[in-house]
């Protein structure tokens, strides 16, 4: 299934199954499924009762949903960095035999569609195209051999990274955690309706028509899987936590000259099967 957590034009919240250009609202048919995907990802009988809920009902026009985050609360965000060999290169470093891992806070992230904001104290404001995945059931310890039934969905992750400020020390919590640069969504695609692992998808970033990153989810280093089982090896992951997956090459620090995004763009991360997700750049002065 594919689902879009929005705001309707009756200004509430809430869970959308998106067909074709059509979303249906679960939500107003199942109130136990909420204003968001927590319910989903951690009740598979809740989720197994969405289809039968929707079928026969009338819908509305996607583009007339206001995305919100398919997650409004996570417990965990956990992002992956160095996990495309070229990007490895590209920013000069050693190629990896353990992910860098780091976190992200939920002040930090917004949904698809929300401006992602300049800060006042740096111009180089990053953009990094990211496949994110959405655990459904939890649990430590995760053999690999079982990790892919631990994803309830994938969605699209735009890391935006302020770069000085993630370069200021060896940790790199700044630059990676201003308010309003982490964009995601705005549609979470089940893993049935998509390739296993969610391999061979073509992801890629835009402003207008310049291409600024274009690669495919084959390049990743670390599969999903395998990520799984190495993080749930020193926390335990819960569901509707997000587990971001790295970005292929082609970030803007690493062009020559360097590419910066600047307010007054529109910014677009998409992946092959799962969506789009666009975020006008605007300057913090301006909001």
């Amino acid at each position: 299934m594919k689902f879009l957590v929005g705001q309707t034009q009756q200004g509430t919240t809430a869970v959308h199954v998106v067909v074709g250009d059509t979303a249906i609202n679960v939500s107003e048919r199942l109130p136990e499924v909420g204003d968001d995907l927590l319910q989903l990802a951690s009740q598979p009988e809740l989720l197994a009762r969405v289809s039968q809920a929707i079928e026969g009902q009338p819908g509305v026009a996607v583009d007339s949903i206001v995305p919100a985050m398919p997650i409004t609360r996570p417990g965990a965000i956990i992002c992956l960095g160095l996990n495309y060999v070229d990007h490895i290169k590209e920013g000069g470093y050693e190629i990896p035999t353990y992910p860098a891992l780091f976190m992200r806070s939920r002040n930090s992230m917004m949904a698809a569609g929300a401006p992602m904001v300049r800060p006042t104290c740096s111009e180089q404001l990053d953009y990094e195209v990211e496949l994110m995945v959405i655990i459904g059931q939890g649990g430590r310890h995760i053999r690999e051999e079982d990790a892919l039934a631990h994803v309830f969905a994938y969605t699209v992750f735009n890391d935006g990274s302020v770069r000085n400020y993630q370069r200021k020390t060896h940790q790199w919590t700044p630059g990676k955690n201003f308010d309003d640069t982490g964009a995601i969504g705005p549609f979470s695609v089940t893993p049935d309706e998509l390739p296993e692992g969610a391999v061979g998808l073509k992801i890629e970033s835009r402003v207008g028509d310049e291409i600024l990153q274009s690669a495919n989810t084959d390049d990743m280093l670390w599969s999903v899987a395998r990520t799984i089982a190495m993080v749930s090896e020193y926390t335990t992951l819960e569901p509707g936590d997000y587990l971001a997956m790295g970005t292929p090459p082609g970030v803007g620090h690493a062009k020559t000259p360097q590419r910066w995004l600047i307010p007054g763009e529109v910014v677009e991360a998409e992946i092959e099967g799962i969506g789009n997700c666009k975020s006008p750049v605007i300057d913090e002065r301006d909001q």
